[in-house]
C-alpha cells in the first residue's frame, strides 16, 4: 500500500488519530466538572504531542488548555529516592514531590488557580515556580506523564472533576498472514531510537542500553494502572515502519559485529527492511510522529553524515559547557 499509494496510507492514518482525538477533546469539553486531564503512557507513546494536540483542540472550542508535565515535580537531585542498591531510582513514582503535585492540583479543583513548578534538569533542581494560572468554567489543565494514572497521585482528588487518559501504541503490525511484523514494543522502541538519535545527540548502543530498564519500570509503574483510564489513545500511524525504515536502518547499521547490541540491531534491520520506504516529508506538520522524526538542520547533517561516538562524544561536550551528571542520563530513560 505504501508504495502504491502513499499519499492514502497517511492520510488515513492521520485521519485516524485526528477523529479519535476530536471524539476526546468533545468529551472533555462537554463535561464541565472535568478540571482536571490525567494523561498517562509509556516512553514514546506521544503523550507530550497528544497533550497538545488535544489542548488546541479545547481551545478551537472557545476553553482555555494548561499543560504541565509530571518532570517538572521531580525532586531535587540531592533529595532523590534510592533503589535497593543505593542509587537514585527515577523510575518510582516517589521520585516525584506527591505532596507538591497534590497542592498545585487541589488548588485548581477548589479555587481555580495554582502555579506550577519548573525543573532545571541541567542543574538537577527546581527553578521556580509559573506565574498563576486561572482556569475559567471551561478551561482544563491537561496533566502529562508516566505516572498520571498511579493512585497514589489521583486517589486525593476528587474523581469528578478528573479525565483520565491512556495513550500508548496499542495495536502490532501484522502481515495477510497475522504474522506479526512489528511488535507494539518495536514500534515504539524504534520511535525512541530514532528520537534520541537525532534530537538528544544519544547513540544507538545507548539507547539499548537504557530499553530493558524502560521496559521494567512501564511493566511495574505505568501498565497495571492503564485500566483506569476512561479512555484510551492507540497513537499508532500504519505507515510510520515505512518512514522510520530510511531513518533508523542506517543508524542500526552503524551497530559493530563486537557489540553487545548487534544481534539485537540486525533483527530489527530485518523487520524494518520488510515496509516500502517513505521520506520523511510525507509526514504531515501537525502529525505525532513529528516528534520523533527531523526537525532542524543539524539533524539532516546526521543523515547525510552519521558521526561515530568519538566525533559525537566531541559535539556533546562542546557544545554542553556543563558536566553531564550521572543522573541525567538516567533521566532520559524515562520518556
Amino acid at each position: 500500500m505504501a508504495a502504491n499509494d502513499p499519499a492514502f496510507l497517511v492520510s488515513k492514518a492521520e485521519e485516524r488519530y485526528s477523529d479519535r482525538l476530536d471524539e476526546i477533546a468533545e468529551r472533555i469539553f462537554s463535561d464541565r466538572e472535568k478540571r482536571i486531564v490525567m494523561l498517562a503512557g509509556p516512553s514514546a507513546s506521544g503523550k507530550t504531542t497528544t497533550a497538545g494536540l488535544i489542548a488546541s483542540r479545547l481551545e478551537s472550542r472557545d476553553a482555555k488548555a494548561f499543560t504541565v508535565s509530571l518532570d517538572d515535580f521531580y525532586h531535587d537531585q540531592r533529595d532523590a529516592v534510592l533503589d535497593e542498591n543505593g542509587k537514585p531510582d527515577y523510575e518510582t513514582v516517589n521520585a516525584l514531590d506527591i505532596a507538591l503535585i497534590d497542592s498545585c492540583l487541589e488548588d485548581i479543583i477548589k479555587n481555580g488557580t495554582t502555579r506550577l513548578p519548573h525543573f532545571d534538569f541541567v542543574s538537577g533542581r527546581r527553578s521556580g515556580f509559573s506565574d498563576p494560572i486561572t482556569l475559567g468554567k471551561d478551561d482544563v489543565l491537561i496533566v502529562e506523564g508516566i505516572h498520571a494514572l498511579n493512585p497514589v497521585i489521583t486517589d486525593s482528588l476528587p474523581s469528578e472533576n478528573l479525565m483520565k487518559l491512556y495513550v500508548s501504541v496499542s495495536s502490532r503490525i501484522s502481515d495477510e498472514d497475522g504474522d506479526v511484523l512489528m511488535s507494539k514494543r518495536d514500534l515504539r522502541f524504534v520511535r525512541r531510537l530514532v528520537r534520541d538519535y537525532y534530537h538528544r545527540a544519544s547513540s544507538v548502543e545507548r539507547t539499548y542500553d537504557l530499553w530493558g530498564s524502560v521496559q521494567r519500570g512501564e511493566d511495574k509503574y505505568i501498565f497495571p494502572y492503564s485500566h483506569l483510564a476512561a479512555e484510551k489513545i492507540d497513537s499508532l500511524h500504519a505507515y510510520e515502519p515505512c518512514v522510520f525504515r530510511a531513518l533508523a536502518v542506517p543508524m542500526l547499521s552503524g551497530v559493530g559485529s563486537g557489540s553487545e547490541w548487534y544481534d539485537e540491531a540486525q533483527m530489527m534491520i530485518e523487520r524494518l527492511e520488510r515496509f516500502e520506504p517513505l521520506p520523511v516529508d510525507v509526514i504531515p506538520e501537525n502529525s505525532l510522529l513529528r516528534e520523533y522524526t527531523i526537525v532542524n538542520f543539524f539533524s539532516i547533517l546526521l543523515i547525510i553524515s552519521p558521526p561515530n561516538d568519538i566525533i559525537r562524544n566531541g559535539f556533546k561536550k562542546e557544545t554542553n559547557s556543563k558536566e553531564v551528571y550521572p543522573w541525567q542520563k538516567e533521566r532520559n530513560s524515562r520518556s
